[in-house]
């Protein structure tokens, strides 16, 4: 069950404004103009103004589409703000990675189990085995996943390989000072990366550790979907770490992956109409829509509807 949290960004209300052109003003500009427009026509093969914005219709619309972006990793700022301390002070105690560490080689599920002879086993004998190889981990994650509930994620992780979740934080703040008035969610950035033709990993960090290290901030939270066996046995196994140092407990990550495979579609053949807005959020956030709304994405996060 999801706790549901309050919005702490006060809504705003804004009274339209319309412009009102003045006719004679406007028919002495478009004279002015209209002899530059007839030459820059005639230099573009066009008859005349009208066809030439015909011409360029698709290149004008694709430049209002770009200067109409948003950064949506910006607009989460004022979610920030009210647990400013807490998460720059984690952040900062994290330490980045070292750009001049070498990178491992990714695992493969050969690194876990013997690839040639779990392939004789039927699925259930091979899911007891995955379960069993991270019982007792630390802070270890495991799954069998569909392989058509996989497909799904993976269709949509090519697609929007980047997003935000928010997190329940009812007891956030600083240690040694009273609590802060504002929201009661952290925010988590999340990447998909295909590091193989067979392995996929999801990276979740805080989204302050992301904006103050980039590339080199380090994930809490690291999953591993093999998919060897996909077409073989129609399965993928999963399994991940959170790293011991986390600001989070095996509890709340778990809940952020939760939510990774419901707003990548990974949980229902036939997504409801929640189902669908929260890819619908998912594919504002990765191409910059003005239509991202956080106060959306915080409220389908916490809705217990799949």
């Amino acid at each position: 069950m999801f706790l549901r949290t309050r919005s702490f960004v006060r809504r705003a209300t804004v009274t339209p404004v319309r412009f009102v052109a003045n006719k004679a003003v406007a028919e002495d500009v478009a004279a002015r103009y209209r002899e530059k427009l007839q030459q820059k026509a005639k230099e573009l093969g066009a008859a005349d103004p009208e066809e030439l914005k015909q011409k360029l219709k698709d290149e004008i619309e694709q430049k209002k589409r770009e200067m109409n972006k948003i950064d949506p990793l910006k607009e989460l700022e004022e979610y920030e703000k009210s647990q400013q301390k807490r998460v720059i002070k984690q952040a900062k105690d994290r330490k980045p990675i070292d750009p001049a560490t070498p990178k491992d080689p990714y695992k493969t599920l050969n690194s876990y189990l013997d690839l040639e002879k779990i392939r004789a086993l039927d699925s259930k004998e091979i899911e007891f085995l995955w379960r069993l190889r991270f019982q007792k981990g630390e802070n270890t994650l495991s799954a069998v996943v569909p392989k058509n509930s996989f497909e799904r994620l993976h269709r949509n992780a090519i697609r929007n390989p980047t997003f935000v979740l928010p997190l329940p934080r009812e007891d956030a703040q600083v240690e040694g000072e009273a609590p802060e008035a504002g929201s009661p969610v952290e925010i988590h950035f999340v990447q998909w990366n295909f590091v193989g033709p067979e392995t996929t990993h999801v990276l979740i960090t805080s989204l302050a550790e992301y904006k103050l290290h980039k590339e080199f901030a380090r994930p809490h939270t690291t999953v591993m979907f093999h998919q060897e066996l996909k077409d073989e046995k129609d399965l993928i196994l999963m399994n991940g770490q959170v790293e011991k140092d986390a600001p989070l407990t095996l509890q709340e990550a778990q809940l952020l992956l939760l939510n990774v495979q419901r707003f990548y579609g990974g949980l229902s053949d036939n997504l409801s109409e929640t189902g669908k807005k929260r890819v619908q959020l998912l594919e504002q956030f990765n191409s910059g829509s003005t239509e991202f709304s956080m106060d959306e994405l915080i409220d389908l996060a916490q809705s217990m509807e799949n």
